[in-house]
C-alpha cells in the first residue's frame, strides 16, 4: 500500500536490528545459560554420594559427576537431538499486532495489506470449562498446556492496475475481510495443537475500501479507482485447524540450536477451505520460547504465544508450504450471488524466511514471503513481507 521508494529505507531498518541481536550473542556467547532443553537420552546414574544441585526450572538440567568431589553439577548439553521440557504453567498472557503488506516487494496489488490483533490468555488462567471443552470435545492434545486466542483483523486484496475505474476481468476482483476469532491452543513442548473459529463480513462492510483510501491519503499516494466493483457483503466464517510438531538439536554448548517444525491444517469455510503441510526449519538460541513468529491465515503457522527463557534470544527462519484449495472467496466471487471472480488454481505454493529478536517479555519478527500464482490470468508471482510485534503481561 505504501510507495515503493520506502522499501529500502525498511529494509535495512531491519538488518540493523539483526546486526544488534547476532553480535552481542556471538561475544558473550559463553556466559549465556542453554534453557530449559532436556536430553532424549537419559543421563547415566550417579554416584551414591552424590547430590544434585538445586536448579531453577528456567535452567538446563544436564548433570555429570563433578572431578575429585562426586557431587552432580549441571553442564551445557552437547550437541545432538534434545526436547523440550514443559516446567508448569506460563502465569502471563500476551498481546501480538501482525502488520502484512507488499511495501516490502515494491508493489500495490494483490493481498496488498492485512493486519491481525490477538490477545492470549495465560495458561493458568485458562477456565476449567475450556480445558475440559479441549481434552473431550477438541481434536487437541491432552497433555498439553492450554490458553484461549482472542483476535480481530482486516486484508485487503486489489487487482493490478488500481487506477481502472473498470477492473480488468481477468484480474482479482477487488474485496476486503473483516473478522474477529476465537480460539483454543494446546502445547506440550513439542507438538502445538490450535483451533480457531473466525466470523466476520466480506464485501463493502468489511471498510476495506475506507481503509486504503485514507492510508493512501496520509502518504500521498493515488487512490484506487475500482472500489464501486468489488465483492458484495456477505457473512463470512471459517474454522481452522492446526498440528506443528517440533524437533530440537543442540548445535553447541554456548545455546545455538535448530529445529524442524513440520505441520499440517486445514480451513473450512464459505471464506476459504484448503488442506495445507509445511515445514520451517529455524536457527539461533532459545528456540522452545515459541513455535516462530504469527502470520496471518491462511499461511505457515507460528504462535501468538512465546515464553522467553533467556533475556535476549532471536532465530533465523526459513518455511516453505504446500496447499490445496476448493474455495477462495477471493477468487472465486460470492457464493450466494453474481460478482466478479476468476479461475483459481487448486494447488498454490509459498516461501516465507526472516529473523525473530525476543529481548524479556517483547518479541519482535519480519517474515518476507513469496507466493506462486494463485489464478489462471495472474501476470506473476507475488510476495510480501509482515512485521509482528508481541508483548507479555
Amino acid at each position: 500500500m505504501i510507495a515503493a521508494h520506502h522499501q529500502i529505507a525498511v529494509r535495512v531498518a531491519f538488518t540493523a536490528a539483526l546486526l544488534v541481536l547476532l553480535l552481542p550473542r556471538a561475544a558473550h556467547a559463553q556466559t549465556l545459560p542453554y534453557a530449559t532443553y532436556q536430553p532424549i537420552t537419559a543421563p547415566a546414574a550417579l554416584p551414591a554420594q552424590a547430590t544434585a544441585p538445586v536448579v531453577p526450572p528456567t535452567q538446563p538440567v544436564y548433570y555429570e559427576a563433578a572431578p575429585n568431589t562426586g557431587q552432580a553439577v549441571a553442564t551445557p548439553p552437547t550437541p545432538g537431538p534434545v526436547e523440550v521440557a514443559k516446567t508448569g504453567e506460563d502465569d502471563k498472557a500476551i498481546f501480538s499486532f501482525v502488520l502484512e503488506n507488499d511495501i516490502f516487494a515494491g508493489t500495490d496489488n494483490g493481498y496488498t495489506n492485512g493486519f491481525r490483533a490477538s490477545m492470549v490468555s495465560s495458561e493458568s488462567a485458562t477456565p476449567d470449562s475450556i480445558r475440559w471443552a479441549a481434552d473431550h470435545l477438541l481434536p487437541l492434545s491432552l497433555e498439553g498446556n492450554k490458553r484461549i486466542d482472542f483476535a480481530i483483523g482486516q486484508n485487503i486484496y486489489t487487482p493490478t492496475d488500481t487506477a481502472a475505474r473498470v477492473p480488468d476481468p481477468k484480474d482479482r476482483p477487488y474485496a476486503g475481510w473483516l473478522y474477529g476469532s476465537v480460539g483454543v491452543i494446546s502445547d506440550r513442548g513439542d507438538r502445538l495443537d490450535n483451533v480457531m473459529l473466525s466470523v466476520g463480513v466480506v464485501g463493502p462492510s468489511s471498510l476495506a475500501e475506507q481503509t486504503q483510501d485514507t492510508v493512501h491519503g496520509l502518504i500521498g499516494d493515488a487512490k484506487p479507482r475500482g472500489w464501486d466493483y468489488q465483492l458484495k457483503d456477505e457473512p463470512g466464517v471459517m474454522l481452522t485447524l492446526e498440528r506443528t510438531w517440533r524437533s530440537l538439536y543442540a548445535v553447541n554448548p554456548t545455546g545455538l540450536a535448530f529445529d524442524v517444525s513440520p505441520y499440517i491444517g486445514s480451513n473450512l469455510g464459505n471464506v476459504e477451505t484448503d488442506a495445507s503441510a509445511g515445514a520451517t526449519l529455524r536457527l539461533g538460541w532459545d528456540l522452545p520460547a515459541d513455535y516462530g513468529p504469527p502470520r496471518i491465515r491462511p499461511s505457515l503457522p507460528g504462535s501468538d504465544f512465546f515464553i522467553p527463557t533467556e533475556t535476549l534470544g532471536g532465530y533465523l527462519f526459513l518455511g516453505a508450504e504446500g496447499r490445496g484449495v476448493a474455495q477462495n472467496i477471493f477468487l472465486d466471487g460470492n457464493t450466494f450471488t453474481d460478482s466478479p471472480s476468476v479461475d483459481k488454481k487448486l494447488l498454490v505454493g509459498n516461501l516465507q524466511g526472516g529473523f525473530a529478536i525476543t529481548y524479556k517479555d517483547t518479541r519482535l519478527s519480519y517474515t518476507h514471503v513469496l507466493e506462486t500464482k494463485e489464478f489462471a490470468t495472474q501476470q506473476k508471482a507475488e510476495q510480501f513481507g509482515a512485521v509482528t510485534l508481541s508483548y507479555r503481561f
